[in-house]
């Protein structure tokens, strides 16, 4: 069975041609599109608005994205306890300093 549908097909072969002939802009920023592979899934993500048969899009991109998230929460997370702690320690060796002065 075929993972692409015609629609899927047409679209992706109208951007390519978009591309080459320099007209193809990206979506949200609108800067022209070079890249094939940006032009292919920009006629991909074409056809899946307009219902043509392509597969959804691939769980492992979204989960890289959803890893570099939590990564990035859990490394600040660790952080701030890190600069807790030293910070703690610094004032109970102030204080054990002042205490044996006395």
């Amino acid at each position: 069975m075929a993972k692409y549908g015609k629609k899927a097909q047409s679209k992706v072969k109208k951007a390519m041609h978009e591309r080459k002939a320099g007209t193809l802009r990206s979506g949200k920023s609108g800067k022209k599109v070079t890249s094939r592979k940006q032009a292919i899934a920009i006629g991909l993500s074409e056809a899946r608005q307009a219902g043509g048969k392509v597969p959804n899009k691939s769980a492992k991109k979204s989960s890289r994205k959803t890893a570099k998230k939590s990564a990035r929460k859990s490394s600040r997370k660790t952080a701030k306890k890190s600069a807790r702690k030293s910070s703690k320690s610094t004032r109970k060796s102030t204080k054990r300093f002042r205490k044996s002065s006395d």
